[in-house]
């Protein structure tokens, strides 16, 4: 079981797919390997990649695994979604705690399969479905998979440390490699998603394969038996995983996924 992160793994950070991960992936998939996706983007931002790796069966993970999405050609839009697959949370309390540390952040919450209901235009294509700006009480009112803090002016630093000052309780948490904040319900990652995959699959826990690049994904490589890290990763994410790979531009997923043939 092969998990691939998007995002400065799988596309460059320029949403990029290049021609020899695409080829290595589809390589790994002909040889009869469950490739599971695992990702920080919702369903419709995912489907158009899945497609042009050539996953139409199997399992996704989307919204740093609080949704869990079952692939199959056969239904309207590519895909199922079953109501135990999604985990939800109350924004209120977070949203309420962060909005006077970060005052003039911007905030987007997840509508399943649909897009996002936003403060304030998020800059043009950091975010994939319908966008619809709402009043702050909107942004509160209705349980989500995901929220999403934005900055654009600020630094890493700056953001990561006024998100350590508002204390966050109660929920599951990562910093993005620029001013950007994923917000999930408490107890869900990418890992913990990916064990529930495992277990459908009927994988052991030892042909376990992840390879990531963010603070999103630092459970997922402490999940797998085998958990790569990229070239471009943060030292703090490189320090947790078993091997370090080559970068994004260079397309650094290829060699771990020909070591798999």
């Amino acid at each position: 079981m092969i998990c691939l992160d998007l995002d400065g793994t799988t596309i460059t950070h320029e949403g990029v797919l290049r021609p020899a991960v695409r080829e290595a992936v589809r390589a790994v998939l002909a040889a009869g390997h469950h490739v599971v996706v695992a990702t920080g983007r919702g369903i419709v931002a995912t489907t158009p990649i899945l497609d042009a790796l050539g996953l139409t069966k199997g399992w996704t993970v989307c919204s740093n695994g609080a949704v869990t999405v079952r692939l199959d050609p056969r239904a309207p839009q590519g895909w199922t979604l079953d109501e135990d697959d999604v985990v939800t949370f109350d924004p209120a309390p977070v949203l309420t705690r962060l909005r006077p540390v970060l005052p003039d952040a911007l905030v987007a919450v997840e509508d399943l399969g649909v897009g996002f209901r936003l403060s304030a235009p998020y800059p043009p294509d950091e975010l994939v479905g319908e966008q619809t700006v709402v009043p702050w009480e909107e942004l509160l009112a209705h349980p989500t998979t995901r929220v999403t803090l934005r900055m654009p002016e600020a630094t890493s630093e700056e953001f990561a440390e006024a998100v350590d000052r508002a204390g966050l309780h109660g929920v599951a948490y990562s910093v993005g490699f620029s001013a950007w904040l994923d917000i999930n319900p408490e107890g869900v990652s990418k890992g913990s998603a990916l064990e529930i995959v495992r277990r459908r699959l009927h994988v052991e826990p030892g042909l376990t394969v992840a390879v990531g690049d963010q603070r999103n994904d630092v459970e997922m490589l402490r999940w797998a038996a085998r958990g790569v890290a990229m070239g471009n990763a943060p030292t703090e994410v490189q320090d947790v995983a078993d091997e370090v790979t080559g970068v994004v531009d260079d397309d650094g997923l290829v060699p771990v996924l020909r070591s798999l043939l």
